[in-house]
């Protein structure tokens, strides 16, 4: 517990300057683990070859982990230390407004916080002063047990002597003041010590093992170190002020509203809010679901390598000793095959993360990760929409997997490429949307609208979030695309706050089996604005299996004349075939996006 004499004398300022420097730390680090990913471990993975290779990446990934490290423990230092300067100038000023009234009065405040008064008043009988003493400060802010008569027996006249007692005439006057600087005085050192207990403990957890060689563990352990200051700095960054439910206007004008060491100190403690938060700009966002990918990644291949030793798969059963499959045996296959999955998927997002900006793509934003959810989810932009001139969102359909995410990244990339060719000098950006329970079979789950109704309002948060960050409707040309049951997701959120302008300004649906609406005009855009394509193989039977799954005879789909919309040209030799490499279906999709619909070759 500090004493009343520390509590005055304590400069916050140097508390606030040193937070600025352990965040000056923070910055640079998160600065030279971008360094690291973007201009030297993926250009190595592009161009080298060979053992010394694949040591130099090793390396270079320890280098960015340790940096990563860096970056969030020096952010959570400096967010303690603000926090602690902004709680504790309360009971500061709560202390030098006592020890101002005590100076005023008259008084002492001695070193252990009493708070001695001289004589006053006057007895009734011999009209002489009243003697004075001393005031204890209590814990519950009533009169201490100890001291003249009056603290004794404070609600007892019977037991006070006379001329003591306010209902007999009155009593010192300066005992009820003194007591009350006491009061203060006690409180605002308690006050001052329930605040420096709770930032003491988080900050002795922060440290790190010798060398600074960051692991799977030291890595894992900032998660919990996040929520211990999250416990403790929670009267003064609480993850209940980050809007959530909110518009997007509304969470751009939350954000807008803070200084930036508030936006750092959020970011740091809440890095998931912010990350997940559509509206506010994309880089902030990549930041902090980086610290959120870093983290689970290292927890999830924590886990796999503390897996016990795989059990017996069959073992006998029932008098005649059938071998069956030890259910031992299948909940550890289950969970290691969970666990190897979403790290094979975070691989990918990580491989594309750690692409060199100024190769043929350019750098990627991680504008959501949740690998605990359903399948995963993954949003991931390929260069920053928010300063786009073109931007193309492209959703998946069925069995989409963070496991299996790698395919439709690689999708996202062709866009990209291919796009920006048709307009060298216009920047693009191209946005794989993964962000909802996809359906896992064709046959009993694609043929229910559950998974779009449940999708489609979070796919239109996030295209209303786009238009936020980026200034307005007009600022970038959105095309929003859907592959399979992904159109179905994209149908059903256009018609969600239609009446705050349309989704996109084109959309595109490829190998469709339906979007929930009868015409083209009913997805909120004009119809020359509508564009679909179909396959051969498999895709006749997803888009035929849509019609007949329908909403009755006469059902249209996308690619049926009677939808209304454009019908384009494709080469696509089956349903996953649209972005081959030179095709015309990739060609068109391109031509779309890049804002050359003239250029669209037309069935």
């Amino acid at each position: 517990m500090p004493t009343w004499q520390q509590l005055r004398d304590v400069k916050l300022s140097e508390y606030t300057d040193a937070a600025d420097g352990w965040g000056r730390i923070s910055s640079r680090s998160n600065a030279d683990k971008d360094r690291v990913d973007n201009e030297m471990v993926g250009r190595i993975r592009d161009t080298q070859k060979g053992d010394t290779a694949k040591a130099a990446v090793g390396d270079l990934d320890q280098l960015s982990r340790n940096y990563q490290y860096l970056h969030a423990e020096c952010g959570l230092i400096r967010t303690a230390l603000n926090g602690l300067a902004s709680e504790l100038a309360a009971p500061q000023r709560k202390l030098k407004q006592a020890l101002e009234d005590a100076e005023n009065l008259k008084f002492t405040v001695n070193p252990d916080g009493s708070v001695t008064y001289p004589e006053g008043g006057e007895n009734l009988i011999d009209k002489k002063p009243l003697p004075g003493g001393s005031a204890q400060g209590s814990q519950f802010g009533f009169l201490s047990p100890t001291g003249p008569p009056l603290q004794r027996y404070p609600n007892s006249p019977l037991l006070s002597p006379p001329g003591q007692f306010p209902g007999f005439g009155g009593g010192n006057p300066n005992q009820a003041k003194a007591q009350a600087v006491a009061n203060s005085i006690a409180a605002a050192v308690r006050e001052a010590g329930e605040i420096d207990g709770r930032y003491s403990d988080a900050l002795a957890q922060l440290k790190a093992e010798p060398g600074l060689k960051v692991d799977n563990k030291t890595l894992a352990d900032t998660a919990a170190d996040t929520k211990r200051l999250q416990d403790a700095a929670g009267k003064y960054a609480d993850d209940g002020d980050i809007p959530k439910g909110k518009s997007t206007e509304e969470n751009a004008k939350w954000w807008n509203g803070l200084t930036q060491e508030q936006r750092d100190e959020y970011a740091t403690l809440y890095p998931a809010s912010v990350g997940a938060l559509d509206g506010i700009p994309s880089a902030v966002r990549d930041d902090a679901n980086r610290m959120v990918f870093a983290e689970s990644r290292a927890k999830y291949e924590m886990e796999l390598a503390a897996l016990p030793a795989e059990p017996r798969k069959m073992v006998p059963y029932g008098p005649r000793g059938a071998m069956v499959i030890n259910k031992d045996w299948q909940e550890w296959h289950d969970r290691k095959e969970q666990l190897q999955g979403r790290i094979d998927g975070m691989t990918a997002i990580d491989s594309r993360l750690n692409r060199p900006a100024g190769s043929d793509l350019p750098e990627a934003y991680l504008l959501m990760f949740d690998g605990e959810k359903d399948d995963g989810r993954v949003v991931l932009a390929n260069g920053n929409p928010d300063t786009a001139d073109h931007t193309a969102v492209y959703v998946p359909g069925t069995k989409t997997k963070l496991p299996d995410i790698e395919g439709d990244l690689a999708r996202a990339d062709k866009l990209y490429t291919q796009s920006s060719d048709l307009e060298p000098g216009q920047k693009f950006s191209t946005i794989t949307w993964f962000d909802y329970n996809a359906p896992d079979t064709i046959l009993t789950e694609a043929t229910r609208n559950k998974y779009a109704d449940e999708g489609a309002p979070t796919l239109r948060q996030f295209m209303n979030g786009l238009e936020t960050a980026q200034g307005g409707p007009d600022r970038s040309h959105t095309t929003l695309m859907g592959h399979s049951y992904g159109s179905t997701v994209i149908g059903v959120a256009t018609q969600q706050g239609q009446s705050a302008g349309p989704i996109a300004d084109d959309i595109i649906a490829v190998g469709s089996p339906g979007m929930q609406v009868e015409h083209a005009r009913d997805l909120g855009v004009e119809p020359d604005r509508v564009w679909a394509m179909g396959g051969g193989g498999d895709d006749n039977g997803v888009r035929w299996g849509g019609r007949l799954v329908g909403h009755g005879e006469g059902w249209t789909i996308p690619t049926d004349r009677g939808f209304g919309g454009n019908i384009m040209e494709s080469d696509s030799p089956d349903h996953g075939g649209f972005w081959n490499p030179e095709s015309t279906s990739l060609k068109n999709q391109a031509a779309v996006i890049s804002g050359h619909r003239d250029e669209v070759i037309l069935d």
